[in-house]
């Protein structure tokens, strides 16, 4: 099949990559030159694991182009898919001038029947936008349908390979069975293809993500609770967890959620029920907590220290979740915002996120190259960032370089009882502390 794919983000470009490695041939479309040039020179743009090794296969088998050219692009393609930003208005609901700018564009170019997708996160109701922009122009038929996208950042191929489930919104049966060939080798483990309404699409993405959200949120609060009333939050969650109502995931507290999905996706649910004049009042108190609960351990520390100005603080973790580069949103941000804006001095390392936080940051703090040289010095430890390298240090190496061995864990990485025994104090979420 051929298949066209507006925007080269991190759901455009996985999006090509993995049709591609199923036998397509994908052309991938996006107005930033240098970034076509780097992407036809074979240099991803992107950090996500597993998807250079599908991208460099499948350039050289020639199934996977690029251009600036959208008329280039869709040409002769029977499926065009839509993965544009859609970021937060100032009111907090999806700005959809990328994508209803592209359609306007489309409805000239087409030259057959083809089957436009909206792949990025809308709200409900963009499905008939986007047909209504191209309609303008149009001289040949064609239908608009939802399939929104459930990647997690860091196992993005194996979700796109092996999905749970293909959610596809569409009333058109032409447009159904062209979808179901299209995603046939994706699902032949059984896993199954959705078909609903377009509007019933769109709103499962949002609905999804503001549920995962509520889930973190919840926990994040039982997690406060337990400092208050002496439990442990690792007990408690394990008691929820083996729940099979409940289930085990998204129930590890922490400083909050982060990321280009949950904090936008969420704002963007409320902004359509305050449009819709409902009161989605669990929404709200999700955003409020979440805001709240990033900056946490900044009280934590200012009552330890007294005060910060002139302390050096060693900050694990830049990226909103570990194996991704992507810091949107990231709590990092925020708390080492408060610290340089109290008198800190801060060293940074994170695996992959430091060069995107130096263009935000520049040299207003530092980076190093591996977390025993970021704790060199270092009056604490704030842990931001769950990377796997992070959870098994050598601590005896950690307390020779470090000025005092404190650690402010933002993500509980460590058993109480070995920071105990290591002679560390140490403080977390939803627990008690060590020697504090």
């Amino acid at each position: 099949m051929k298949i066209a794919v507006v925007g080269t983000g991190y759901v455009g470009l996985v999006t090509g990559t993995c049709f591609a490695e199923t036998g397509n041939t994908v052309t991938c479309v996006d107005i930033d030159e240098r970034k076509v040039a780097s992407l036809k020179a074979g240099k991803m743009t992107i950090y996500e694991p597993g998807l250079d090794i599908l991208f460099e296969r499948n350039i050289k088998q020639g199934r996977l182009f690029f251009t600036t050219s959208l008329r280039e692009g869709i040409k002769d393609a029977q499926v065009i898919f839509l993965a544009l930003p859609t970021p937060p208005g100032a009111d907090g609901s999806a700005d959809l001038k990328f994508v209803l700018g592209v359609a306007r564009d489309l409805g000239g170019l087409l030259q057959q029947y083809v089957v436009v997708v909206d792949k990025s996160t809308v709200p409900v109701g963009t499905a008939e936008r986007v047909a209504e922009q191209i309609r303008i122009e149009a001289k040949v038929e064609f239908d608009v349908i939802s399939n929104p996208e459930f990647l997690r950042e860091g196992v993005a191929v194996e979700d796109f390979m092996k999905p749970d489930r293909v959610v596809i919104g569409t009333t058109s049966a032409r447009a159904r069975k062209l979808m179901e060939n299209l995603y046939a080798p994706f699902v032949r483990q059984g896993n199954p293809i959705l078909f609903m309404d377009e509007r019933s699409a769109e709103l499962t993405k949002y609905a999804a993500n503001a549920f995962l959200a509520t889930k973190i949120t919840f926990m994040n609060e039982i997690a406060n609770l337990c400092e208050k009333v002496g439990a442990d939050v690792d007990s408690v969650r394990r008691g929820l967890g083996t729940d099979n109502r409940i289930g085990k995931r998204f129930l590890f507290p922490g400083i909050g959620y982060g990321g280009s999905c949950f904090p936008k996706d969420v704002q963007a649910l409320a902004m359509t029920s305050e449009e819709n004049a409902y009161d989605f009042r669990i929404l709200k108190s999700v955003m409020a907590v979440n805001e709240a609960q990033k900056t946490k351990l900044i009280a934590r520390i200012h009552k330890h220290f007294g005060t910060v100005k002139g302390r050096t603080i060693a900050f694990w973790g830049l990226s909103f979740k570990p194996q991704t580069d992507d810091i949107r949103e990231a709590p990092a941000l925020y708390n080492i915002d408060e610290l340089l804006s109290a008198g800190a001095i801060i060293r940074a390392h994170d695996p992959e996120a430091m060069e995107n936080v130096r263009k935000l940051l520049g040299d207003r703090i530092t980076y190093h190259e591996n977390p025993y040289e970021a704790a060199q010095g270092a009056d604490a430890i704030f842990i931001a960032t769950e990377w796997p390298e992070f959870r098994a240090p050598d601590f005896t190496r950690l307390a020779a370089v470090m000025k005092s061995k404190i650690i402010f864990d933002g993500r509980n990485l460590y058993d109480l009882q070995e920071m105990r025994e290591a002679g560390f104090t140490y403080f977390s979420i939803g627990r008690k502390s060590v020697n504090g």
